[in-house]
């Protein structure tokens, strides 16, 4: 069997420059320095010497690409590694893996959301179409990934002009399920709480945690040889129907704001830019998803709008955390995929106070809002990554082009750099000839629209190239891409780094209710019966869910001192977790999506443009609630105390549970393990929450127009002051949910033990 790349990488040291990596590239010597013959021209040129600038060597490299090879750059989408890690975005099929075992060979046909392709396999894909920009969904073991991206490295330098693979991943170090586009991989790497949970710890400790939890992201991503992270997501969660809750920091725009002040430079490794020793971030989704028409999810037409109702929301909470990805030059941001509603918004500003154009173009294609807010007075100086599907199937506001004039109108109008969902080289090359081989002399200029903004240029071709080769050079990879396996392994197994994410677990525990219940001591749980039971959307999940939190408690360091039974109705405490769950992801739903935790909830459908309709479906976010009500009351028949907690994705409805319940945490997609350590006191709770949970449908209603109640650009902790009079109480609060002792359960509401 061929030997992996990783055995057959020769480095080369140099006295105070960088080692240098390769399996069959020419090595350069002069002055007693040794150069990657990158180009292939065997001198030492700008774009092979170390000591330029990375600028000037990208500027450099790019005049000596051909007009297909610099093409093949403006495009990234997934790809897949061997049988053992099949990729949920691609068809199965029957693997072809090269020598090395590493390589799909194999030739794929798929239809996805995002559009239709034919692939080659891996080597043709670098060899042939000389695409370099991959995403990498496989959830790989980090030795396995090291070796997987060694063995891409060395077929790219094959080729006469060597550019290695950057290859990009959604986030890797949350737990949580694994779902599309948010968080690829969960459990090879130190893992860490869900966003939401990180905030809820941050709120309720410093943002050193930040800074730990970002030189960890640093370190192993490094290790592994995964150089670009399509993380983290900046966007203020405005509306709590957003599907994307989860992947946030919450609702507040300055915690927001302050944590990627700490995030960027932290996994980027410096504050002035991506270093050789860090990871390229791309930070999302410009200007912020938050503001979703109800939560309608962009993928799908009926939620193509953010709508900004309320004067000066946009510059109010959703552009402040988009300031440190410009301060700290982010090496790339992604605009979102959804356009600003003209009909339904409120007059905005840009950075100069000056009234903002809604031009109602996705915000990819919206020169107003990239080159125009982002760039010119942002001063933003990295490269645009589009959102997945943009030229396919998510082309919001101009749907009238066809795809080679969505490529040309990104890139050239724009200012697009990157663009994510197929790898479009043909069309790309269509985009291009377009502009010299007399297509529009035969076939009109689409209404609306300038010929020359529809065209790729050279101009704007070389602008885009120059931009991602140039986080290449940054981050050395044109001199080594190659990583350690082994070392890979090492890294992201450190205790360290383990023991910091499960405190960080604890921390993200909200206690929300606490009546005289908690924290269960040894002289309370003295003779005591404990009944444990999980309860989720799908049942298998919660028959899972509940074997381990037995299991947790039989082997609870004060097992001693009480018993498990398996009857609520000789129970003294109840321990129940509830991991509520609403909508598919990437599946439109034919309602608003819920928020109550509930089972068999006759709702409303909407229609086409998201109006409320007569007709109605059932919508079950949690099974089972007819047992867990069961169980409550069973549980306080005989006398004893029902601890529930919440698994908080979405801002839930929490009044079916929270009435019931005499102690209720939170978690965020946190370990049970650090739940259970609050509630038996061995840690002592500290977070806060980092989302207001809404008080009921009443103040998510939405009338037959399609507007909200409560408007879709504000945070929940803001909202009360545009909700009408007859919906507030004694306190002036409408929307923020109040329990039984009156805590009112709002951003940054958490209680502690005394």
């Amino acid at each position: 069997m061929k030997q992996k790349a990783s055995d057959q990488v020769i480095y080369y040291e140099n006295t105070d420059g960088p080692v240098i990596g390769s399996v069959s590239r020419k090595i350069i010597e002069k002055d007693g320095l040794t150069f990657k013959d990158i180009d292939g021209s065997g001198e030492l040129t700008a774009v092979n010497d170390w000591r330029c600038p990375p600028e000037e060597r990208a500027a450099a490299y790019v005049k000596e690409l051909s007009v297909d090879e610099k093409i093949a750059q403006l495009f990234i989408s997934d790809w897949r590694m061997g049988p053992k890690y099949p990729t949920p975005t691609l068809p199965e099929h029957e693997y072809i893996t090269d020598e090395s075992g590493l390589l799909d060979e194999a030739e794929v046909t798929g239809k996805t959301i995002f559009g239709e392709q034919g692939l080659p396999g891996t080597t043709t894909l670098l060899k042939k179409w000389f695409s370099r920009h991959l995403i990498l969904r496989a959830n790989a073991t980090p030795e396995d990934m090291a070796d997987w991206l060694n063995q891409l490295q060395a077929v790219a330098e094959e080729c006469e002009h060597f550019v290695p693979v950057q290859a990009a991943s959604n986030s890797r170090n949350e737990n949580g399920e694994l779902v599309f586009g948010m968080n690829d991989a969960f459990g090879t790497l130190a893992t860490w709480p869900g966003t939401l949970g990180i905030a809820a710890a941050v709120r309720g400790d410093n943002l050193e945690v930040i800074d730990r939890f970002a030189d960890c992201i640093r370190r192993e991503w490094k290790a592994c040889g995964l150089r670009k992270g399509y993380m983290y997501m900046a966007d203020c969660l405005t509306d709590p129907r957003w599907q994307r809750s989860y992947g946030t920091f919450g609702e507040d725009p300055a915690l927001n704001t302050a944590i990627f002040e700490h995030l960027i430079p932290g996994i980027q490794g410096s504050e002035d830019g991506v270093t050789m020793d860090g990871v390229a971030m791309t930070v999302k989704h410009f200007p912020g998803g938050g503001a979703r028409e109800n939560g309608f999810d962009p993928h799908y037409a009926a939620g193509q709008w953010n709508v900004y109702a309320t004067e000066g929301s946009l510059q109010k909470y959703h552009l402040p955390a988009f300031a440190p990805a410009v301060k700290y030059h982010a090496s790339s941001i992604m605009p979102y995929y959804s356009k600003p509603s003209v009909r339904k918004s409120a007059p905005q500003k840009d950075m100069e106070g000056k009234p903002l154009a809604l031009d109602p173009y996705g915000f990819a294609y919206n020169k107003v809002f990239i080159d125009g807010v982002l760039r010119k007075q942002m001063g933003f100086d990295g490269y645009i990554n589009s959102d997945t599907g943009i030229v396919h199937n998510m082309c919001w506001g101009v749907e009238a082009l066809d795809k080679p004039e969505r490529i040309g109108f990104a890139v050239t109008q724009s200012g697009v750099d990157l663009i994510s969902g197929l790898f479009d080289n043909e069309m790309g090359r269509e985009a291009y000839d377009r502009a010299t081989n007399g297509y529009y002399d035969e076939h009109p200029v689409p209404e609306g629209y300038k010929k020359e903004d529809l065209v790729l240029t050279d101009e704007s071709l070389d602008r885009a190239v120059t931009r991602t080769l140039t986080e290449m050079f940054r981050l050395g990879m044109f001199d080594n891409p190659y990583a350690d396996p082994q070392q890979a392994a090492v890294t992201a197994t450190l205790t360290e780094d383990r023991e910091e994410a499960d405190l960080v677990h604890r921390k993200s525990v909200v206690l929300l209710k606490n009546q005289d219940v908690l924290p269960l001591t040894t002289a309370q749980l003295e003779g005591k019966k404990i009944y444990a039971e999980a309860f989720a959307k799908d049942p298998r999940n919660a028959d899972a869910s509940t074997k381990r939190l037995k299991e947790l408690l039989t082997g609870y360091t004060l097992i001693e001192n009480f018993t498990l039974t398996d009857d609520p109705a000789e129970a003294d405490y109840a321990i129940l977790m509830v991991t509520p769950s609403s909508g598919e992801y990437f599946n439109a739903t034919p309602g608003y999506l819920e928020l109550d935790i509930c089972e068999g909830k006759e709702v409303c459908d909407v229609d086409e443009s998201g109006k409320p309709m007569a007709s109605t479906h059932m919508e079950t976010t949690v099974t089972g609630m007819g047992r867990y009500q069961e169980i409550t009351e069973s549980v306080h028949a005989n006398g004893g105390k029902v601890i529930t907690n919440i698994n908080i994705s979405l801002a839930w409805l929490v009044g079916n549970v929270e009435s019931v319940s005499d102690a209720l945490t939170a978690g965020f997609d946190t370990y049970p393990e650090a739940t259970l350590d609050v509630i038996f006191g061995d840690f002592s709770p500290v977070g806060k929450l980092p989302v207001t949970l809404p008080r009921n449908d009443a103040v998510l209603a939405v009338n037959a127009d399609g507007e909200c109640i409560s408007p879709n650009d504000v945070p929940g902790y803001d909202k009360d002051q545009y909700m009408p009079e007859n919906l507030k109480d004694e306190n002036g609060k409408a929307y923020a949910y109040r329990d039984s002792a009156g805590n009112y359960y709002e951003l940054d509401f958490g209680l502690r033990y005394e």
